[in-house]
């Protein structure tokens, strides 16, 4: 008889289900986060089990490469996806395991993706890169703020990248300021320094795809953006329609509408926060540096505004670079921002 798992993991614990084809629970045990333990609770199960299931948490790396490794089929669950039986009056780590493995045994389990093993450290260490941008954005604009409350001036992030010590002194006269001032482009260089050591060591050990090379043809998107939309977007075969990947992007409304009246908005956070940075950063570059976006924009502006408007380009490059990479065909301008 079939086995089914359900894993419900935690920090530093997993509490692990077994049922049969019938639902029937045949072991529970609460284990520690150790791989060789978890493995030798399964071991007497592993002719029968037909899956396990893994709630997506943001410690799944080690347990479902090792389950994988171990030969066993994983599944790894949506949490934002599964709801828990309304009305239900007690719920714990075991009533949340056995409730995984079921949903799987009945094949209504909402289902994460697992990124390939090989290529998820080069992903996470453009996200690391991300982070780091971040960080020295708002370092930047930290420093915008000390200059205009006490200098009363503006002055440009392109000029704060270029001051240092001796220039900060001309600025400040009070050794406190000074040295507030200092802390911040000093870190704002190093961090500028390691950005661009990640950078040459992300370029150099992952190359564009062929049916991702042709991302670079559209407008905003060169080879950061490209890598970054290549890392994060895996195989577009998960993607069934292009409106899928859009939602992926966050490129779509959360709106939740009822005979057109506002009832709520959903789970506007649903998607990869990654892909949708990319595709606004996109949006943004694009509208700089091309004619046939700017007129777009303004059409969008004149019934909006500027934000809604960035997003709306952002949504259509989205849209694009799905059957771009597809397709394998380059951009056509016209059949986007007619």
């Amino acid at each position: 008889m079939d086995h089914f798992v359900g894993i419900d993991l935690h920090s530093n614990n997993s509490y692990i289900a077994v049922i049969d084809t019938d639902n029937n629970r045949i072991f529970k045990k609460k284990a520690r986060n150790n791989l060789k333990e978890i493995l030798k609770l399964l071991n007497p199960f592993k002719d029968q089990i037909k899956g396990i299931v893994v709630e997506s948490t943001y410690n799944w790396y080690w347990l479902v490469d090792g389950l994988i490794d171990n030969g066993y089929k994983l599944h790894l669950a949506n949490p934002s996806a599964i709801k828990q039986y309304e009305g239900l009056k007690h719920s714990d780590d075991i009533t949340d395991a056995f409730h995984l493995a079921n949903l799987l045994r009945l094949g209504i389990l909402p289902e994460g993706y697992i990124y390939p093993k090989h290529e998820r450290p080069v992903r996470d260490l453009l996200r690391k890169r991300a982070h780091l941008v971040r960080q020295r954005t708002a370092l930047i604009l930290s420093f915008q703020n000390l200059v205009s409350r006490n200098l009363g001036r503006k002055m440009s992030a392109n000029t704060i990248k270029t001051l240092n010590e001796e220039t900060l002194e001309e600025l400040f006269e009070d050794e406190h300021l000074l040295l507030s001032a200092k802390a911040s482009i000093s870190t704002i260089h190093f961090l500028k320094s390691r950005i661009i050591f990640l950078e040459k060591a992300i370029h150099k050990a992952s190359k564009l795809k062929n049916e991702y090379k042709l991302l670079k043809t559209v407008p905003g998107i060169w080879n950061t953006l490209a890598l970054t939309i290549m890392l994060e977007t895996g195989s577009i075969e998960r993607f069934k329609k292009v409106g899928n990947y859009a939602s992926y992007c966050r490129c779509v409304q959360s709106n939740r509408l009822s005979n057109s009246k506002s009832k709520g908005k959903g789970n506007k956070r649903n998607g990869n926060k990654y892909l949708s940075w990319a595709y606004v950063e996109a949006a943004n570059l694009a509208f700089w540096n091309y004619e046939y976006v700017q007129r777009y924009h303004q059409r969008k502006t004149s019934k909006t505004n500027s934000i809604v408007a960035i997003k709306a380009i952002a949504h259509k490059l989205a849209r694009a670079c799905y059957f771009i990479i597809r397709d394998q065909k380059e951009f056509e301008p016209k059949r986007v921002f007619a």
